[in-house]
């Protein structure tokens, strides 16, 4: 990859930016240094160099204003962009500060000592002894101009006139002019032929001359000249004025001038003093308030061209995490950020290639799966694996449908946790729970339940899971809905035993009632009195055990019989009230009906519920001897996700014992003297037969109750 031109972190634009704002600065500071140019461009160059800091701020502020905008979304490398912007800040403030704090106080202390005492007694002595000159030059000027007013005193006009040129010449004076006391021109003499007219006093003057009779005092003079103006008083008969004036040297003018306008120039300074501090100071803090603002904005500029880099690999690592692996990044610098920028590069084709393999390993492990899961989905057996945990891992349709729970929804959790919302299934899911947790081998075992269609029969193996460390990670467990069979297998047992007892015993029957009737007929009339009775109680105990013996294979036969059901839809409550008509006329029996609003409608053959009933009242009435009560429950209740009628019919007789509970519905089990022990196993082979269950109610303390239930419609 042929790597970018590297940009300059300061564009033309950001130079020509500096160029102005420095050429602003020193001229400003030319500003603060020539007093002569401090009204005229000072003002001005503060406002644009206030205008420049205004517009770096405004940079900054902006910059500010993005960075902050960036964290607040979190964009790549905004951190680390207020990480550096924040360090070169402190790093350049501190210093700056300290810099600007002892530039001020040497400012400031500098500015001080030009106006110390020292320095303020030297220019007030300077301006006192050029002061001091002038006047002692005046004073002996004035002296020389009294000494020759002597000569006027009593001179006329015209001798004054003509002495006036001696005087001026005799006292070096520029000009000397004598005024009468009304101010007129009496006699005047010039060193300038050239001038017509004498240098005239003010009325100033003259007030100051008629109150002090003389007056003296330096006069500026055409052509920037300096004279000392000489006024005194001519002692005559009339009052004059003599006016002369000498020139002051070149040189002491000069001097004069110079030490006047240096103290002139002093005070001002002394008086703008705070003026040039606040000037100076505000100076230099342009200075470095414009330095520091374009220094920051510098900073901003050069550190997001370095951070740009790392943004980009920032991006980069971004993308690959959100699984775009095949992510390259432009590799803008030969450093160690390019040579970082290439390795990710290169680690994100690598990725790339590694994905796509997994990939395509993933796709024929999803290709295994979605086979083995359509086997599954299609088995009549139930599978549900587990973790090592025990908690459900899958699961397929075929548990549902045994069930009738929606096991998929409670993946990741036990059978026992199930079982909590599931009442009638606790105890089978417990000990499938149980087998799992305890066997360390293959198992098997046979658990029986009451489901949405009736009692159902599990023939359920398990076998644990092992990894190829030998650590077991899970287990597994199939289980075969085996009711169908099982009733089909103690069916045909049963009813092959029933059929052979009955083909038995039936045939010998016939002849022994035909054989005992005919020698009670035979043999009547020729025994005694006492041997016919013999033979009559005989006899008659002889035919009532063969048909006692008949019925008993009725009841085989019956047993044995396969079944026939005429299925219609039957109302339980008025069934049970026709066949508890044909009980109404025993006497000191209770019957008691109850059963709850609604259509208790269940669909079978009434000829073989009528038959259950029956069984199940004739045993209930032997066992309470025709006195007492039996108590017969109707309800409908949901079980299982299904809608079931239940039975339940109570009498308050002896009971049945505990032992016997177990196999109360097996063939051939009974407790009375008499009986074949078929009623109970023929109630439970029709309940079954029509999807029900029927067993043992042992809450009661007192009497037997047995409930059915049986799938309502």
């Amino acid at each position: 990859m042929v790597p970018e031109k590297i940009k300059p972190p300061v564009s033309l634009s950001v130079l020509v930016l500096f160029g102005l704002i420095l050429l602003s600065l020193q001229l400003m500071s030319s500003a603060t240094q020539e007093s002569s140019q401090l009204s005229a461009m000072y003002s001005w160059l503060l406002l644009v160099n206030a205008l420049g800091s205004v517009v770096l701020l405004g940079l900054v502020g902006a910059n500010i204003y993005s960075l902050t905008r960036q964290l607040k979304k979190r964009e790549a490398g905004s951190r680390l962009t207020t990480r550096m912007v924040s360090l070169f800040v402190v790093l350049s403030l501190v210093p700056a500060a300290i810099v600007f704090y002892f530039s001020m106080q040497f400012l400031h202390q500098g500015i001080d000592s030009w106006f110390n005492v020292e320095i303020d007694k030297a220019m007030e002595d300077s301006l006192e002894l050029s002061q001091a000159s002038l006047d002692q030059r005046m004073r002996w000027h004035l002296r020389q101009t009294q000494q020759l007013t002597d000569r006027l005193q009593e001179a006329s006009e015209s001798l004054a006139t003509l002495e006036m040129e001696n005087l001026r010449e005799l006292s070096e004076a520029s000009e000397m002019t004598l005024f009468s006391r009304q101010g007129r021109i009496i006699a005047s003499s010039s060193i300038n032929p050239g001038d017509i007219l004498p240098s005239l006093p003010d009325e100033h003057i003259w007030l100051q001359l008629r109150q002090h009779a003389e007056y003296v005092d330096l006069a500026p003079m055409r052509e920037d000249q300096l004279m000392i103006r000489v006024i005194v008083t001519v002692k005559a008969e009339e009052p004059q004025y003599l006016q002369a004036l000498y020139p002051v040297p070149v040189r002491i003018a000069d001097l004069a001038d110079s030490v006047e306008f240096a103290f002139v120039r002093y005070q001002e300074m002394h008086f703008l003093r705070d003026s040039l501090k606040l000037s100076f100071s505000l100076a230099l803090s342009l200075v470095l308030l414009m330095s520091l603002l374009a220094a920051i904005w510098v900073a901003f500029i050069s550190i997001r061209n370095i951070i740009a880099p790392v943004k980009e690999l920032v991006k980069g690592t971004q993308a690959v995490a959100s699984g775009h692996y095949d992510q390259q990044l432009p590799v803008i610098v030969q450093d160690d950020l390019g040579f970082l920028v290439e390795s990710f590069n290169e680690m994100t084709l690598r990725i790339a290639r590694a994905r796509d393999e997994t990939r395509l390993a993933g796709l024929e492990v999803e290709n295994q799966r979605a086979y083995l899961e359509t086997i599954l989905a299609n088995l009549t057996a139930g599978v549900i694996s587990f973790d090592a945990l025990y908690k459900i891992r899958t699961v397929n349709q075929a548990a549902y449908r045994i069930f009738h729970i929606p096991v998929s929804y409670f993946i990741g959790q036990t059978l026992s946790d199930i079982a909590h919302g599931y009442a009638e299934l606790a105890e089978p899911l417990k000990v499938i729970q149980r087998l799992l947790e305890q066997a360390d081998d293959i198992w098997q075992h046979r658990i029986a339940f009451l489901g949405q269609n009736g009692r159902r029969e599990l023939l359920c193996r398990g076998t644990p899971l092992f990894s190829q460390e030998g650590r077991r990670v899970g287990a597994v467990v199939v289980f075969d809905d085996v009711t169908d069979l099982m009733q089909a297998q103690r069916n045909a047992a049963w009813g092959e035993v029933a059929r052979r007892l009955a083909h038995e015993i039936k045939n010998p029957l016939t002849p022994i009632q035909l054989s005992a009737e005919r020698l009670q007929h035979k043999l009547a009339d020729k025994l005694a009195a006492t041997d016919a009775d013999i033979l009559q109680r005989s006899t008659r105990t002889i035919v009532q055990q063969v048909e006692a013996m008949k019925e008993m294979v009725d009841d085989f036969s019956e047993y044995a019989k396969p079944s026939k059901k005429q299925t219609a839809d039957i109302d339980l409550p008025g069934l049970v009230q026709e066949v508890l008509a044909l009980y109404a006329v025993q006497s000191g029996v209770k019957f008691k009906v109850d059963y709850e609003a609604g259509l208790l409608m269940i669909k079978g053959d009434p000829v073989s519920i009528r038959q259950v009933l029956h069984n199940l009242i004739k045993n209930a009435l032997e066992a309470i001897d025709a006195k007492g009560q039996i108590e017969i429950n109707l309800n409908r209740l949901r079980k299982n996700n299904g809608n079931f009628i239940e039975i339940a019919l109570y009498d308050d007789g002896p009971g049945i014992k505990d032992e016997q509970i177990e196999k109360i519905f097996e063939p051939y089990v009974t407790t009375k003297a008499k009986g074949t022990g078929l009623g109970l196993a023929i109630v439970k082979k029709i309940v079954e037969e029509h999807g029900g269950a029927i067993w043992v109610d042992t809450s009661r303390k007192v009497g037997a109750g047995f409930i059915i239930q049986l799938p309502a419609i």
